[in-house]
């Protein structure tokens, strides 16, 4: 048994500290932070007495795999709804030692070692464990004097040169705790894929009641209400089995802060002069609940998210982040017909995030480029009689940006680009075009998940088709069930199924496929290979909203997504 230890971050938070991160992997260097004038001590309190009753109520999770290893975290929590976000616990560091095994029984442990859970981070731990085999699966725990966590599984990545046979990848997004049961991360969990991604709207930001279950605390403005958030969220049993089950991506989206917020501006201009302050509470309490490595430690209000994962020579993962660096949206929020969108000096992804994803185009050998990212890629107009009118939130409010990624992936030659999306709360799947207005050949695919809860119990159609794809060609499938998307990744082909539970508003319900379809490699566009709507008797089948319904549905959703 190999024994290591992490490197606690233990520098001082007064000063803030500029950072050159090496974007074409993963950088692991230990950084320094700017927050809130905290000075953190990793030594072990003499005084750090055992609790009494289990504090692993939060469950373990694992993240950003490589092949020699991943990340698992672990946040302590005598009382997770604490109304000051710590917990219940003391002011305390705690030492915590933590084992990863090729087995779930600990048999036969590999790599041991311990960490500190500082209350300056709310007693979360992030271990960058490595020197393991790649392509491997194993198990890991913490334990705190008699206590031992629940235990967790995850998988390396291929080494670089490998060209695996098979990738088992889900997709989600936007889990709105009052909205309903996370019975869909629970489903997912079950499936036990080699990788999740995680592609924002984590947690909710408002307040109020829901249907059957509401939030802790009012709108979530400091630390101690985001901090407060996740905990009331990683208290789920669902949510814990999914983290449990397969190491994860992350990224954010716009409720993990504020309900569409682009940048520095928030939703409401009048929140303005503070919202820096509330985005740097947030982003600290992002990172202090997400399996991230030491390159997204937050620097004040500002986070490294976007990131590049490679599966060998079988996929990259360009994970990025479209909310941190976007221009304003054009014309205000909404669905607009507004010309000033299309100003090519906007970007929705920002120039340098943008030059580095078009970088990571160039340099790709990989037989699958897969973009995780948040909002609607492809185009919606939702008027067939007028001017284009579309989401100022979504890439159609930055068609100048879109065009330049799609066209980047184009020139590059990039062998199978698929766009991955969540944010919209229904299941689409989109082919892509480099001119909207006058479509050629198809380019890519857009593959979008429904949410987990946002939006309710949903509904179905028979054709499984929106009332848009009717003057929007690329629009292949919609569907307004919650659920994840699960697919299968070889040489040979993408296949995604379109997973699905029934109802969200009652637990335990069964997860089913309402389609499922397939890219083939080198082949562009997507090919349905299985059609499942509800069977007629469904009270969920598309029977009472009319097409307006529909889309009054849909841009609701879509733009006020937590209330």
């Amino acid at each position: 048994m190999d024994t290591t230890h992490d490197q606690p971050i233990t520098q001082p938070l007064t000063q803030p500290s500029r950072r050159t991160i090496l974007r074409g992997g993963l950088a692991t260097g230990t950084v320094a932070l700017a927050g809130a004038g905290l000075v953190v001590d990793s030594r072990p309190s003499a005084a750090a007495v055992i609790p009494v009753a289990d504090p692993f109520t939060l469950g373990v999770a694992s993240g950003d795999p490589e092949p020699d290893g991943f990340v698992i975290w672990t946040r302590l929590g005598l009382d997770p709804l604490a109304a000051d976000g710590l917990g219940g616990m003391p002011s305390t560091t705690y030492q915590l030692n933590w084992q990863v095994a090729t087995d779930d029984r600990f048999a036969d442990v590999v790599k041991a070692g311990a960490v500190a859970a500082q209350p300056g981070w709310a007693h979360a731990v992030h271990v960058e464990v490595t020197g393991l085999l790649p392509g491997c699966e194993y198990f890991y725990r913490f334990r705190l004097g008699r206590h031992l966590s629940a235990a967790g599984r995850a998988v390396t990545a291929p080494s670089a040169l490998e060209m695996p046979s098979a990738l088992a990848m889900a997709f989600v997004s936007c889990s709105n705790f009052p909205a309903g049961y996370f019975t869909a991360y629970g489903r997912l969990a079950e499936e036990r894929p080699d990788l999740i991604l995680h592609l924002g709207d984590y947690q909710y930001e408002g307040g109020g009641n829901g249907v059957g279950r509401n939030h802790a605390g009012p709108e979530t403005t400091t630390l101690a209400g985001y901090r407060q958030r996740y905990a009331q969220y990683k208290s789920d049993p669902d949510l814990q089995a999914a983290h449990a089950a397969a190491p994860w991506l992350a990224v954010w989206d716009d409720h993990e802060v504020d309900n569409n917020y682009a940048g520095d501006i928030p939703e409401k201009v009048a929140e303005t002069p503070t919202f820096l302050a509330r985005r740097a509470a947030a982003y600290r309490a992002y990172y202090e609940n997400m399996p991230l490595r030491r390159s997204s430690v937050p620097d004040g209000p500002n986070l490294d998210l976007y990131r590049r994962v490679q599966w060998g020579r079988l996929a990259n993962f360009h994970m990025l982040d479209t909310r941190q660096y976007r221009s304003d949206q054009a014309c205000g929020d909404g669905y607009k017909d507004c010309p000033d969108a299309a100003d090519p000096a906007r970007s929705l992804p920002g120039t340098a995030q943008e030059q580095w994803l078009l970088d990571g185009f160039r340099a790709s050998t990989a037989r699958w480029d897969l973009l995780g990212q948040q909002v609607f890629f492809g185009r919606r107009d939702n008027n067939p009689t007028a001017a284009t009118t579309a989401s100022m939130d979504a890439w159609d409010g930055y068609p100048a940006s879109r065009q330049r990624v799609t066209q980047g992936w184009v020139d590059a030659g990039v062998r199978n680009p698929v766009v991955l999306t969540g944010d919209v709360h229904a299941h689409w799947a989109s082919d892509l075009y480099l001119d909207y207005d006058n479509p050629g050949d198809v380019v890519g695919s857009e593959l979008v998940t429904s949410s987990i809860t946002s939006g309710g119990n949903g509904y179905d159609s028979p054709t499984g088709q929106h009332p848009w794809a009717a003057w929007n060609p690329n629009l292949r499938f919609w569907t307004n069930l919650r659920g994840y998307v699960s697919t299968t990744i070889t040489p040979s082909e993408l296949t995604a199924r379109f997973r699905c539970v029934p109802a969200v508003t009652t637990p335990g319900a069964e997860a089913f496929t309402r389609a499922e379809f397939v890219i083939d490699d080198g082949v562009r566009g997507l090919r349905q290979s299985a059609d499942h709507p509800l069977p007629t008797t469904s009270s969920l089948r598309r029977s009472g909203p009319t097409d307006e319904q529909i889309v009054a549905d849909t841009i609701r959703e879509e733009t006020h997504g937590s209330e």
